[in-house]
């Protein structure tokens, strides 16, 4: 088995788990009053994580010696290890808040401990180095580029400022 092969799919089970927790989670969320914001949109957020990963399967497996890693791989997978454990720093933190969803509880004030302290969204900030460095571990260069633009559009442009107004308006009626 390659290394592409085992990090690949511990990234694919870790993601199945995610969607598991965040499933529990909304299950909670909700028996608590909470709502979602933002459902339309979903989809398209889940869509652009699938067609990366097609992508990256895709552009890796097409070359002449198609799991060749980059002479400097290990600097863009640091980055991605670092992510994983803000990644679950992230999670740690929001406990049973944390969702792939914009799930709004109202009257429950945004959490501001662990890395929310420093940053408003770093599960976003998470996703951002992952989408882009996970694919130049392993020269993938056309999906690194195309999906970490797709993300900061979809993040800038729909899924923060939403969240943001949500937040807003869920606590200041």
């Amino acid at each position: 088995m390659t290394f592409f092969a085992i990090i690949l799919g511990m990234v694919l089970v870790q993601r199945f788990y995610e969607l598991y927790l965040a499933s529990r989670n909304a299950k909670y969320i909700r028996a608590r009053g909470g709502y979602e914001i933002g459902a339309e949109h979903y989809k398209y957020i889940v869509g652009l994580h699938l067609f990366f990963f097609l992508s990256l399967l895709l552009e890796v497996s097409s070359r002449s010696s198609p799991f060749r890693l980059a002479s400097w791989w290990m600097y863009p997978f640091c980055f991605f290890l670092l992510a994983q454990l803000l990644r679950y720093w992230c999670i740690r933190s929001l406990g049973k808040h944390w969702n792939t969803r914009i799930l709004i509880v109202p009257g429950v004030q945004p959490v501001v401990r662990g890395p929310y302290r420093f940053l408003r969204h770093p599960n976003y900030l998470v996703v951002a180095i992952e989408l882009c460095c996970l694919p130049l571990i392993f020269s993938a260069y056309v999906t690194a580029i195309l999906f970490s633009v797709l993300n900061a559009w979809v993040l800038l442009r729909i899924r923060i400022p939403l969240e943001e107004r949500s937040l807003y308006e869920a606590n200041h009626p």
